[in-house]
């Protein structure tokens, strides 16, 4: 199924034509129009003018969440507030939120790049979707509401938390597609066994549409199997846009980018080079027609790599594989590079656990150490003590295999760790205190 098929199949060179022009536009209107492009440009010395072909970019300096920050609350934008219709906001736990506008025009174009992507995904007007994520500043919610009310689909904003309320509506209106967090997801189907419903019975749900937080394959496994869903990963970012940037088709063979709108590339997180295709980097995106906001080369910090090969589903736009982690989340420790999705992929395929875990780091001396909470899935296995250091030497064993460093590991209590509506906290830097 296409929402847009002719754009969304488009030929790789009638595309690339189409992404020049639009790059050649960007730049001058960035250059002309906000204050930080225009002193970047002339402090690096880049004319936008004498754009020739897409491989110039790389000739554009980058844009960091740091540039966000710095120019709070509205100094990113290219046109009068007067003309801005929405506005949204990072939650700013870490400092000054990233703060984000939108003209009707973006809005318009947010909300096709969204009804592309959802269709793909296998959602259509017969549809009842929940919404579970939280309304508000954050983009996630409308961003999908819009999208999902343009292909004529019935949304039911719940909004995240008061899970029990979702389930009983879940029922109530034969929900059949969830929107959420996958961490939410997996939250949900363990309150829908708590109250006694039955998947496919009292619980209709058909498709789950993911974002906001990474998925592994193993916790998508989880989260089909507890839901009675397929589910579907869906990528993007306040600073770009909010989700809309790629998403999965029923072939689940990567995220399809909207690149007629939304430019990728892959560097070298540490260099900063571009490297070529298929190779593994830090994801970089120039948004190609946004009025208000544009963004030029900004750094995700998300590691994955990009697949530019037709894709079954007859869709031309380039793929990109899921993130493995983020550059600034990942771990050192003991001179070894370890990412949270490494963790989730081992604890997910283990019965005896239950899908939450946390990452505690700790300086022991002039050493790091890594403990990895993982919570037991049946209180039955407490019994036995015996059981229980078997089973946390076959978790360590495990881990060891992946990551190549030995972790402590400890089991706690069903039920024990904190569960989240929204982005699930994994890991506890105690380094930094």
């Amino acid at each position: 199924m296409f929402f847009d098929k002719e754009t969304e199949t488009m030929p790789r060179k009638e595309l690339e034509n189409l992404q020049l022009e639009r790059l050649k536009h960007i730049a001058v209107y960035c250059y002309e129009k906000v204050k930080i492009y225009h002193d970047k440009f002339d402090a690096a010395g880049f004319d936008p003018y004498k754009i020739q072909v897409l491989s110039d970019i790389k000739y554009i300096p980058f844009t960091t969440k740091a540039d966000f920050r710095d120019n709070y609350p509205f100094g990113m934008l290219a046109v009068p507030k007067r003309d801005i219709v929405r506005i949204h906001a990072s939650s700013g736990t870490t400092g000054k939120p990233t703060v984000v506008g939108y003209t009707k025009n973006d809005l318009e174009m947010w909300s096709d790049c969204m009804a592309r992507l959802v269709t793909a995904a296998g959602a259509t007007a017969d549809d009842t979707i929940q919404i579970a994520f939280g309304y508000g500043l954050f983009t996630g919610a409308l961003g999908l509401h819009y999208g999902l009310e343009k292909i004529g689909a019935s949304v039911v904003p719940t909004s995240s938390g008061n899970t029990e309320k979702q389930v009983m509506l879940m029922k109530d209106f034969e929900t059949t597609g969830l929107v959420s967090t996958p961490s939410y997801a997996l939250h949900i189907s363990e309150v829908i066994r708590d109250m006694g419903y039955k998947i496919g019975e009292d619980i209709k749900l058909s498709l789950g549409l993911f974002g906001s937080e990474g998925c592994t394959v193993e916790m998508r496994d989880q989260i089909e199997s507890g839901l009675g869903v397929f589910a579907t990963d869906n990528y993007g970012m306040s600073e770009l846009i909010g989700p809309g940037v790629s998403g999965e088709c029923r072939e689940r063979n990567g995220l399809h980018f909207n690149e007629d709108h939304f430019f990728p590339e892959i560097i070298d997180p540490i260099t900063e080079d571009v490297l070529s295709e298929g190779e593994s980097g830090e994801l970089v995106i120039t948004t190609l027609t946004k009025e208000a906001l544009p963004v030029l080369r900004y750094r995700t910090r998300d590691i994955t790599k990009l697949n530019y090969q037709p894709c079954a589903c007859g869709r031309t736009h380039c793929r990109m594989e899921k993130t493995t982690g983020r550059s600034d989340d990942m771990l050192k420790i003991r001179g070894v590079n370890v990412f949270p999705s490494q963790i989730e992929s081992v604890i997910m395929t283990i019965p005896q656990i239950a899908p939450y875990y946390e990452l505690v780091v700790e300086r022991e001396g002039s050493a790091d150490t890594l403990e990895v909470r993982v919570e037991l899935a049946d209180a039955r296995l407490l019994e036995s003590y015996r059981n229980l250091e078997d089973l946390r030497a076959n978790v360590k064993h495990r881990l060891k295999t992946v990551l190549g460093i030995e972790t402590k590991v400890s089991l706690v209590e069903p039920k024990s760790m904190a569960r989240s509506a929204g982005k699930a906290k994994r890991i506890i830097d105690n380094r930094k205190k």
